[in-house]
């Protein structure tokens, strides 16, 4: 069974976590169910996790070229592990995949965390008289669960993430092939030579994105998510919506612009609203310095920063929900607002510090590992501190975050670069000052760039020689300026003007 990740990313830990891979050099039946039982508790809702068998370690890298498997021992193991899964209690099942690597073959042993967890297995599984334990992952080891671990893991049994339970709402047929077709040639996962138009269920099954009994299999909600070009069948109001107040929304409340709603697959969102704001709003400041050949080079906002956030927003928000991820954007900051708020674990105290929000409890927790595997998003808890870094290095103040006690909601603040805070005070005092001749200029060239001074002294009823005036102390005070030759050049307006 294929795997839905590159082996290569597996061994070089890449997209995936260490805790969340082993890697065993032969065939340990006892200490390899101990971690298998282990990543389907998945005590921390880490997505489970895979075990590497046939490739040796040293200090947690995989050694390469790996030992591998004798082809002769490979039909023997898988036999064994169908019948050691009788031995998890419930029933559980991880998925097998045989894969060339280095000249030689490994089996790569994916458990996936279990829909009726917990999962105990015997201590040593080829004992005659079993004593069984509950194992969950501790760092990069699977220990026994024990104390108030034991008593937390029993308390998650029924606590499934919403994005990986079954929705009997959701057909084959709101698949989209071509969205998961581009999904696996990015990752590189040979999925991608099945026939996904004739076994879309096969498929899915082997990316784990279906549950239920054989005569009922139901499509988890992370493929609707994921693979559906209009989830919102499923999920209303899973949009991002975004608004402009050029004057701040206390200043002037009704001066807004409202950007067409964004809707689609969860990456498809992410990108479109990063494209806008990478395209509409974000700037570059250059300052030459005298006595040094280096420039100074800052942004406005960080893109950096302005990723991780409204990654965060769509990954965690809830979205069972009816209420889209809000951005706005005001002259001193971008405002991004998700529901609901962030989990009870994370203390008030460390949200107000807005430092790192650590939570055992993801909402999305498959939905965040099909993300990282598209480079959308690093890792866990990884989200704040790295925008408060790009935030630190760029010469910007730090993000502030915001919720209720009843966590409804999650808000994020991300401040402008002081540079354009006070740009923005001192165009606002420039336009206070402008006549009612110049803004009539000035609303000349928004209408046509391209106009000549002797058009506008005509649109206006002016002189020609009171148009040169006007429009010399408007490129004085920095207003407009001139771009190009006088026949084919054009007007361009230097400052925010609504």
């Amino acid at each position: 069974m294929p795997l839905p990740i590159n082996i290569e990313d597996l061994l070089n830990k890449h997209k995936v976590e260490s805790n969340r891979i082993e890697f065993k050099k032969g065939w340990n039946p006892s200490a390899i169910y101990h971690s298998i039982c282990a990543f389907a508790n998945d005590f921390d809702n880490i997505g489970g996790g895979y075990v590497l068998v046939g490739v040796e370690e040293h200090l947690g890298v995989a050694k390469r070229p790996v030992s591998g498997i004798p082809i002769e021992q490979l039909d023997k193991i898988q036999k064994e592990i169908v019948n050691l899964n009788n031995l998890i209690d419930p029933y559980y099942a991880p998925r097998l995949s045989v894969e060339s690597v280095d000249g030689t073959q490994i089996l790569v042993i994916w458990a996936p965390s279990g829909l009726n967890r917990p999962y105990a297995v015997p201590k040593d599984i080829k004992s005659k008289h079993k004593q069984f334990a509950y194992y969950i992952r501790y760092g990069t080891s699977s220990i026994e669960a024990k104390g108030e671990q034991l008593d937390e893991l029993r308390d998650m049994a029924n606590r499934v993430p919403f994005d990986d339970r079954g929705n009997p709402a959701i057909k084959l047929t709101d698949i989209s092939t071509t969205l998961l077709r581009d999904y696996l040639v990015n990752i590189n996962s040979r999925l991608v030579n099945e026939d996904l138009a004739g076994n879309l269920l096969g498929v899915l099954e082997q990316m784990n994105l279906v549950e239920g009994p054989t005569e009922n299999r139901m499509v988890k909600n992370v493929a609707a998510m994921m693979f559906c070009d209009q989830p919102g069948k499923f999920f209303p109001v899973s949009q991002v919506e975004i608004v402009t107040f050029p004057e701040g929304r206390e200043n002037n409340p009704n001066n807004l612009t409202e950007a067409p709603a964004i809707k689609g697959p969860v990456p498809y969102m992410i990108r479109e609203a990063l494209n806008y704001l990478r395209t509409n709003i974000i700037k570059e400041q250059v300052i030459k310095q005298k006595d040094n050949e280096r420039s100074i080079r800052f942004f406005n906002y960080p893109y950096q920063a302005l990723e991780e956030a409204v990654v965060n927003a769509l990954y965690h928000r809830d979205y069972q929900l009816r209420e889209p991820v809000e951005i706005t954007i005001e002259p001193d900051r971008i405002s991004i607002l998700s529901h609901s708020g962030p989990d009870r674990s994370i203390s008030m105290k460390a949200i107000q510090e807005a430092n790192t929000l650590r939570s055992r409890r993801y909402r999305n927790r498959r939905l965040g590992e099909f993300l990282k595997e598209l480079d959308l998003t690093e890792g866990r808890a990884t989200g704040i501190p790295t925008i408060q870094e790009e935030l630190k290095k760029n010469g910007s103040g730090r993000a502030s975050i915001e919720t209720d006690e009843d966590r409804t909601f999650f808000l994020i603040d991300i401040p402008c670069h002081p540079h354009w805070v006070n740009m923005h005070e001192r165009e606002i005092k420039v336009i206070e000052k402008l006549t009612e001749r110049q803004q009539t200029i000035i609303n000349l060239i928004k209408q046509q760039n391209s106009i000549t001074q002797p058009e506008i002294a005509r649109m206006a009823y002016v002189g020609k020689t009171t148009i040169y005036k006007e429009m010399k102390h408007l490129m004085d005070m920095g207003i407009i300026q001139r771009e190009g030759a006088r026949k084919d050049g054009k007007w361009i307006i230097t400052i925010s003007i609504e």
